[in-house]
């Protein structure tokens, strides 16, 4: 890989990165400690919306970002042409 590509490449992955994080702190501190007051007002499927992000909707958050991830990554190695073969 060129030095140039390199560049591109480390610079779209921490993009990634950097998004995937945001993702999960919105939904775990945001979702499930500063906003709990109000989403636990909204009901989903039985329970406060705020105890239900505290307890799982946050657990599911998190699998769908390492399974985003990973997609994306693998998109990416493709891209610049560093993927397992």
């Amino acid at each position: 890989m060129l030095d140039k590509s390199a560049q591109a490449y480390w610079k779209r992955n921490l993009r990634v990165i950097i998004s995937c994080l945001v993702v999960w702190f919105v939904v775990s501190y945001g979702f499930g400690i500063l906003l709990v007051d109000q989403l636990n007002e909204i009901r989903f499927f039985g329970f406060k919306l705020g105890f239900w992000f505290a307890q799982q909707g946050s657990i599911y958050c998190f699998i769908g970002l390492i399974i985003f991830y990973a997609w994306k990554m693998n998109r990416l190695d493709e891209e610049f042409d560093v993927h397992e073969q």
